[in-house]
């Protein structure tokens, strides 16, 4: 009777125990149902939980499943007229043959109405989008936005249905050596998934704009850009955007951009029709052994500010050159990728508390980010300013800075000249804008020369060394 009663309390505690893992799995009030919102959806936060390698515990299906259903496939047609000079020369010949270009790429529905995020390069001078499916539907799009500088666009389909969506996810918590899954079309093979870990966030690879990637160890080839990375509830925790490769496919490293900056340019498209940047007001750059030897700080990461910006939020905060920015909001900050990447999720007259380092000293101020439309630098003195929507209209233009003022005696003569044209390189790196040159002009030295490209009130091309 002893061992009967035994075995009724194993079998009841073993029934317990099994409903109450039933109840936290799939109950739609447990803590990991998704929040609902209307354009960009927020995933609940859920960082604590334990993945190995053991095939009871690591399991992508669910996620898998959950995301190519709202992964689509992108086909960008491009249509150019090709004319014949020397037709046109000898015969005064003025038709031209019609090309059709058709690139493919993959974007993820990030609301049930349609609204769709891709890369900028997928679709970039597409004459006409086309969105197909998981289920082999296929839709026109509206390009509704984009953001050149960090690879972003928004597109919308009218479907006559509700479509599956991927919530995003935070993803300034996701931390290194997390698994993740990569979901898109690349080669055109549709409703692709492979997986990998989180290899480094912050990745910096270059001055292309974009500063702040997440690297994973993921399969992506061509096709895979704009696709998600997800992590293993399926939340949207990047855009994958490009691999690092010799031979132009996947070799061990894929980057995508963080969904925290995707979601902020989308909202900001949505809502102001351009994306809103918010500034500090500093230029700089990022510490290590050898940067703070030549320096003479002790310190060695961090961002170090070389100078600070007249009228802006930093300088009526107190910042002062010769500060070493250690956190932003609490979040550790050791290179420019770690600053520029927590500053692209913010926008003009937002509040940031900046901790740093002063003559050993911590310290904490509270700034005001400026906009950056106000954004100038010097350049061989001159001030650059961003250029405006005016100036993008009338010289077709997506990126530049122009000439504001010419503060060089040596140039003064040259000032009616120079004056109001727009640089777009220097020692052939695009000048996207204000703070991509402020970033290249910190590695230069005064006393350097420089080889300008720009374009003149005309229009017309010029390329001069100073």
């Amino acid at each position: 009777m002893n061992k009967i009663s035994q075995l009724f309390l194993v079998s009841l505690m073993s029934g317990a125990t099994t409903l109450g893992a039933y109840k936290l799995f799939f109950d739609t009030n447990a803590p990991f149902s998704l929040e609902q919102k209307p354009l960009t959806t927020l995933a609940t936060n859920n960082y604590n939980r334990n993945v190995g390698l053991s095939a009871n515990v690591l399991d992508f299906t669910e996620a898998a499943d959950k995301t190519i259903h709202s992964v689509v496939h992108v086909k960008n047609v491009t249509r150019r007229t090709i004319s014949n000079p020397m037709l046109e020369f000898f015969y005064g010949y003025r038709g031209g043959q019609s090309q059709e270009q058709i690139g493919t790429g993959s974007g993820v529905i990030i609301s049930e109405d349609g609204y769709i995020v891709t890369n900028n390069h997928v679709i970039k001078d597409a004459s006409e989008i086309e969105i197909t499916l998981n289920n082999k539907k296929s839709y026109k799009a509206k390009l509704i936005g984009t953001d050149s500088k960090m690879d972003i666009a928004l597109l919308k389909i009218d479907a006559n249905e509700k479509l599956p969506y991927t919530a995003f996810g935070d993803s300034d918590n996701v931390k290194v050596g997390e698994w993740v899954l990569a979901v898109g079309n690349p080669y055109n093979l549709t409703s692709t998934v492979t997986a990998g870990i989180v290899s480094a966030k912050a990745r910096n690879l270059g001055d292309n704009g974009i500063q702040s990637f997440i690297q994973t160890d993921a399969a992506v080839n061509p096709g895979n850009s704009g696709g998600a990375l997800v992590d293993t509830q399926g939340n949207l925790i990047g855009i994958n955007t490009m691999i690092s490769s010799m031979t132009g496919s996947y070799v061990g490293y894929s980057f995508a951009v963080p969904s925290n900056i995707a979601r902020k340019i989308i909202e900001d498209i949505m809502e102001y029709g351009n994306v809103q940047r918010g500034i500090l007001g500093v230029e700089g750059g990022e510490l290590n052994a050898m940067a703070s030897k030549e320096l003479g700080v002790s310190q060695t990461e961090g961002f170090y500010i070389n100078k600070v910006t007249k009228n802006s939020g930093a300088e009526k905060s107190g910042l002062q050159k010769g500060d070493i920015i250690v956190k932003l909001d609490g979040k550790a900050i050791s290179t420019f990728a770690d600053l520029s990447g927590y500053l692209n999720t913010k926008r003009p007259n937002d509040k940031v508390e900046v901790t740093y380092i002063r003559e050993g000293k911590t310290k904490t101020t509270t700034v005001t980010l400026s906009k950056n439309e106000f954004f100038t630098t010097e350049l061989k003195g001159m001030e650059l300013e961003n250029i405006d929507a005016a100036d993008k209209k009338k010289f077709k233009l997506n990126y530049g800075v122009k000439i504001k003022a010419i503060h060089n005696e040596n140039l003064a003569q040259y000032s009616e000249e120079l004056q109001g044209n727009i640089i777009l390189s220097i020692d052939n790196v695009k000048a996207i804008d204000v703070e991509t040159v402020s970033k290249l002009l910190s590695k230069k030295d005064e006393n350097q020369s420089v080889r300008i490209e720009m374009m003149n009130r005309n229009g017309e091309i010029i390329r001069i060394i100073i």
